[in-house]
């Protein structure tokens, strides 16, 4: 046991009046480090439990641990299926940011999840996940003192200006949202990340619903709309999560006691929750290039918001481009890469190699998080070779798209779009740009063009 780990387990032993044993790292993410840990107590049992730590350096404001527990305890009283809070904090020993909960047994993998192995847990995850969501929604939210009020992501725009990140796209979806904004239901508390990845799943469905330090209060169709993004469906063909189908998981929720929403409703917020996540990559993407958090996983993380806007199209109603294999005539794709102006292997040559050498001799002998690493990186390297091979074309045609919409660059474009000179014309101006968004996943992710949505 290395000396941090044995400082945690002693800290830890003092608080909770046992001995720890067997600590180890699950997760180390931009809010929270996760744990697992096994407690002997003085008569003699073993408890397995998880520690969550708050980092305090988080992407946004976040409730507090012992926020978290006041709503998880309030939760089980709902009937919500949730570990069970075993301390909070410095009310109970712990440092401020510290959250001790039981361990509950089950997956929350979604590739392992969509496999055959839990086909028999899917078919009863609709209306298990509406059961557990209508739940969370009847919390009272009196019950829960300090309770962020809204998400903390509501203002998009906030942070791309913080960025200095210039998306016309998403400037349009701001837009978008303002002209169809619906009737919003009465305040209610909201998970915030209701969705695959956060519901841990065994052989007979829902185990228990995780990770709840973006809940706060708001709309119920929020927790909806999150749910239904295609961000969050894995692959799975269901537009709720990739497991089901929304006519009956709303159903399911009115049945169990959630207000009736509809479809329109949840369309809305699915298409928040798109913009919310494209925003969170550039955030992500952000800790690399400030060198917070130097990683190829960030990094690569960056290039997704293209998928986030492809999809947000399709949720304004805008006619996308069909996926042919180019962009454009005479577009990306007709400009093979073969200069030696710096002699051989070219670029093209260099990105060949590096990719040959993960695949053959890194990958193989890797393990764990160091061969997850070494697979994005291939990828990122995919991404240059693709960028190498379409840019030339794809810079043209987006110069004449900007010609056309009378922008000087992507800023001068987006700062129209948010002050309004394109609202006459707003899904005429997306469609325009939906060639650029496409020219963009070509090169980042063009099996994302395909995918079933």
């Amino acid at each position: 046991m290395s000396s941090g780990t044995a400082e945690l387990a002693g800290q830890l032993g003092k608080a909770l009046g046992g001995r720890v044993a067997s600590v180890r790292r699950l997760s180390g993410g931009a809010s929270r480090l996760t744990s697992a840990f096994e407690l002997e107590t003085e008569a003699g049992a073993v408890r397995r439990l998880i520690l969550q730590q708050v980092r305090g350096d988080g992407l946004s404001e976040r409730s507090g641990t012992d926020v978290e527990a006041n709503l998880l305890r309030a939760a089980a009283a709902a009937g919500v299926p949730v570990p069970g809070v075993v301390a909070a904090g410095a009310a109970d020993g712990l440092p401020s940011g510290w959250l001790v909960v039981e361990r509950l047994e089950g997956e929350t993998i979604p590739r392992r999840i969509f496999g055959d192995e839990f086909a028999g847990a899917r078919a009863a995850l609709t209306d298990q996940a509406a059961t557990a969501l209508a739940a969370i929604h009847t919390i009272d939210p009196a019950s829960v003192h300090g309770l962020p009020g809204a998400d903390p992501l509501r203002h998009p725009l906030e942070f791309l200006d913080a960025l200095g990140a210039a998306r016309p796209v998403l400037e349009l979806g701001v837009r978008w949202l303002d002209h169809h904004r619906p009737h919003m239901g009465r305040p209610v508390v909201v998970h915030g990340d209701f969705r695959m990845g956060n519901l841990l799943i065994d052989d007979t469905g829902l185990r228990g619903v995780l990770d709840w330090e973006l809940a706060h209060l708001g709309d119920p169709a929020e927790d909806i709309g999150w749910l239904c993004a295609r961000s969050w469906r894995f692959g799975g063909r269901g537009r709720v999560g990739g497991f089901g189908e929304l006519d009956a998981f709303l159903d399911t929720y009115t049945a169990a006691g959630g207000e009736p929403v509809d479809h329109e409703r949840v369309r809305w917020w699915e298409a928040y929750a798109t913009i919310k996540w494209a925003v969170i990559c550039l955030l992500q993407a952000s800790a690399h290039l400030s060198g917070a958090t130097r990683s190829v996983e960030l990094a690569a993380i960056g290039r997704r918001v293209c998928e986030s806007e492809w999809d947000l199209l399709d949720l304004m109603g805008v006619d996308r481009p069909q996926e042919d294999g180019t962009s454009h005539e005479d577009g990306p794709g007709t400009v093979p890469v073969t200069s030696t102006v710096f002699g051989r292997p070219t670029v093209a040559e260099l990105v060949e190699a590096v990719t040959e050498y993960l695949e053959a001799s890194v990958m193989p002998q890797a393990e764990g998080a160091a061969r997850f690493e070494a697979r994005v990186a291939r990828n990122v390297l995919a991404i240059v070779g693709r960028e190498l091979a379409l840019a030339p074309g794809a810079v043209a045609a987006h110069s004449e798209r900007l010609r056309r919409l009378g922008a000087a660059d992507d800023g001068d474009l987006a700062a129209g779009i948010r002050a309004g000179n394109y609202d006459k014309d707003l899904l005429g101006v997306a469609t325009l740009l939906a060639d650029g968004v496409r020219d963009q996943l070509l090169v980042a992710n063009p099996p994302y063009l395909g995918e079933l949505q």
